[in-house]
């Protein structure tokens, strides 16, 4: 693992210790995350098919204390919430092969220079796992909430590109999965890369209507 990711790391949750804390699920006072909402993050994996040739792997449900905790980590800097969150995302990501080349959807560089940091890379690195950065983006796609399942798909159509997996199986990761249309064009760009094989996993899904 990078000494410099490790330090940033560990001043990120220095700093969020020693601020004033509220329970990020529930608002509890004087607790970043109260048992009951450490509870909530036990895996519950499931599994859908996006497409023929993709599946996607969910540990939790983004609804209730788990989507605010969530948010907490990616909308209010509560960096050391990626250690709660983090044993959801081992328990899905347990079966990979070992050859397998686990990497994240990318962030943009505005959300990057927003935050100063990776969400689900944080989560993914707190799981005991190394993005390897195969995904890129070619271009910046607008933020996917409000867009229906057409456009976000026409949004992020043609987004990636990747390179070193040729004849490699590998395992795509991202925080929540709500149409697939991310993870698919992602699976996309990777199998026009020489991917074995891709199948997805994520920390949560939103549940829809009819249920999965």
């Amino acid at each position: 693992m990078d000494p410099r990711s490790l330090l940033a790391d560990a001043a990120r949750d220095a700093l969020t210790f020693w601020l004033p804390v509220a329970c990020a699920g529930c608002d509890a006072l004087d607790t970043a995350l109260c048992e009951g909402c450490r509870r909530a993050l036990a895996p519950q994996p499931v599994r859908r098919v996006l497409a023929p040739e993709l599946t996607v792997t969910s540990a939790l449900v983004f609804a209730g204390p788990t989507a605010r905790i969530i948010r907490g980590l990616k909308e209010e800097g509560r960096t050391a919430l990626a250690s709660a969150l983090a044993p959801a995302l081992r328990a899905v990501l347990g079966a990979i092969p070992p050859e397998a080349v686990i990497t994240t959807v990318p962030s943009t560089r505005a959300a990057f220079r927003r935050r100063g940091y990776r969400p689900v890379e944080l989560i993914l690195r707190r799981a005991g796992h190394r993005d390897q950065r195969v995904l890129r983006l070619r271009r910046a796609p607008r933020d996917q909430r409000g867009l229906d399942r057409d456009a976000r798909r026409l949004n992020v159509g043609g987004a990636f590109v990747a390179r070193g997996v040729t004849g490699l199986p590998v395992v795509v990761v991202d925080d929540v999965v709500t149409t697939g249309a991310t993870l698919l064009e992602a699976a996309r760009a990777l199998r026009d890369a020489g991917a074995a094989t891709v199948v997805a996993v994520t920390l949560a899904h939103t549940p829809r209507r009819g249920g999965l």
